[in-house]
């Protein structure tokens, strides 16, 4: 059979049209497909838990400033007597109590009629840290308002803070985590319910500091808060999460 030359043309712009109308449809799909990645949203999702502290923690630092080092040694091995049986006769256990080692450093003499110091040591200052820890948080507390017992034995002490700790913290911050990272899903399909949209895949996830704040506190800090004041506490976890919607 004999082809003519009009039919080499026909079929020659037949497949020139074709190859057209194929780029065509592959360009455009991937430009809806490029359209669909960029339709994407990002919401921030929180949650708490209220935790109730199991251990707390007490230190007493007591000193003494005397003429020589060996002076202040010995005052200092006597007022950690004084500290052991405090602790002793309030309930707590002696393999219980903590002592830091002695730190010392002289004090200088200062020069006459200036505000510069001359190399004569003065004196020396002496310090120890007694520290006890303890899971009966009402004991421990109700013992450090009683430091007054070891002032009146010419201890001269500077009495902290009880602080108040949760052993399971990792475990809530993994469970508050994870509540987060649901209440920003939940958020995002409440955002896009309005306009007929759908939340699609998880894109990515990046969690906040946590805050552990008094349970009635809502404090927030960039660097995240640790708060060992109180007995009773909340744990806060936040979650910024990027969603495709379709």
């Amino acid at each position: 059979m004999q082809i003519k030359d009009y039919q080499i043309v026909l079929l020659g712009i037949f497949i020139a049209l074709g190859s057209v109308f194929s780029t065509y449809i592959l360009s455009k799909s991937i430009v809806q497909y490029q359209k669909l990645q960029n339709q994407t949203i990002r919401v921030t999702g929180s949650a708490s838990q209220n935790v109730t502290s199991d251990f707390a923690s007490w230190s007493v630092n007591y000193s003494a400033q005397k003429p020589t080092l060996k002076e202040g040694y010995t005052q200092l091995e006597g007022d950690c007597i004084k500290v052991k049986e405090f602790f002793k006769n309030n309930g707590i256990n002696e393999e219980d109590i903590i002592f830091s080692s002695v730190s010392s450093r002289p004090n200088y003499a200062r020069l006459p009629g200036s505000y510069n110091y001359s190399n004569d040591v003065e004196s020396y200052y002496v310090e120890q840290t007694a520290t006890v820890k303890s899971k009966d948080i009402e004991k421990l507390s109700a013992i450090s308002k009683k430091v007054n017992a070891l002032i009146n034995q010419d201890v001269t002490l500077t009495s902290q803070d009880v602080q108040y700790f949760v052993s399971n913290l990792d475990e809530i911050k993994i469970k508050t985590a994870q509540e987060a990272a649901k209440n920003a899903k939940e958020r995002a399909k409440s955002l896009v319910k309005g306009t007929n949209g759908h939340i699609g895949v998880m894109t990515s996830a990046k969690l906040g500091v946590f805050q552990i704040v008094p349970v009635d506190s809502t404090a927030v800090d960039d660097y995240g808060i640790n708060d060992t004041s109180t007995i009773e506490k909340k744990v806060v976890s936040t979650v910024s999460a990027t969603f495709t919607v379709k």
